[in-house]
C-alpha cells in the first residue's frame, strides 16, 4: 500500500470516528460505531471538565445529550465544544441557570465567533444573566448576583473560575462571585 492511500484510508477513518463520516471499506462499522460513541464519551468528560456548571446543571442527561450534540461535528477543543453547545442550549431556551451565569462569564471575558479561538478581552463589557449580572474589566470577570441560585463558590475551582469567592452581607446585600479568568 502506497503512502498516499494509507494517508487516505488514515484520514477518512478519523473522519468517521470524530466528524460522522461514512465508515471506510474494510473496516467494521459495528466496531468503528463502538470507538466513536467512547470517543465522544470522553470528548464530553473533557468538556464536561472546563464547563462544570453546564454539566452540573443537565445532570443526568448531560453525557446523552452532548454526544447526540457531539455526532457529525468534529472536535474544537473542550473550551470551544461548551461553547457551542451552551449557545445552542441558549438559542433553543434549554440553558440552565448556572450554565447562563458561567456561558455569561465566558463571554464577557472573552468573544468568541464560533470560528476563531476566544481572546481576552481588554476593555469593560456587561452582559444581564437571570438574577443577575456579568462584568468584565481589564481581564478580570465579576458576576454580581441577587437571587441565590447563581452563587459560585471555591468548589468551582479549575474550571476558569478560579479564585471564586462570594460576599454575603445584610439582607439586600447582592452576592458576589468574582473571578481571575485567564
Amino acid at each position: 500500500m502506497s503512502k498516499p492511500t494509507l494517508r487516505a484510508r488514515q484520514a477518512a477513518l478519523v473522519a468517521a470516528l470524530v466528524a460522522g463520516a461514512p465508515v471506510p471499506a474494510g473496516f467494521d462499522e459495528r466496531l468503528v460505531d463502538a470507538a466513536a460513541r467512547s470517543l465522544r464519551h470522553k470528548r464530553a468528560g473533557e468538556v464536561a471538565a472546563v464547563w462544570p456548571l453546564l454539566a452540573a446543571g443537565l445532570g443526568e442527561q448531560w453525557h446523552e445529550r452532548f454526544r447526540r450534540w457531539a455526532r457529525g461535528r468534529p472536535p474544537q477543543g473542550a473550551l470551544r465544544d461548551g461553547w457551542d453547545l451552551a449557545r445552542e442550549l441558549a438559542f433553543v431556551g434549554e440553558l440552565p441557570a448556572l450554565a447562563e451565569a458561567e456561558l455569561a462569564m465566558r463571554e464577557v471575558g472573552a468573544p468568541y465567533d464560533g470560528r476563531r479561538a476566544p481572546r481576552p478581552r481588554r476593555g469593560f463589557v456587561a452582559r444581564r444573566v437571570h438574577g443577575g449580572v456579568a462584568v468584565g474589566l481589564l481581564g478580570r470577570v465579576h458576576l454580581i448576583c441577587w437571587r441565590e441560585n447563581l452563587r459560585i463558590d471555591s468548589a468551582d475551582r479549575g474550571n476558569g473560575l478560579t479564585n471564586a469567592w462570594r460576599h454575603r452581607g445584610r439582607r439586600g446585600d447582592p452576592t458576589v462571585a468574582e473571578s481571575a479568568d485567564r
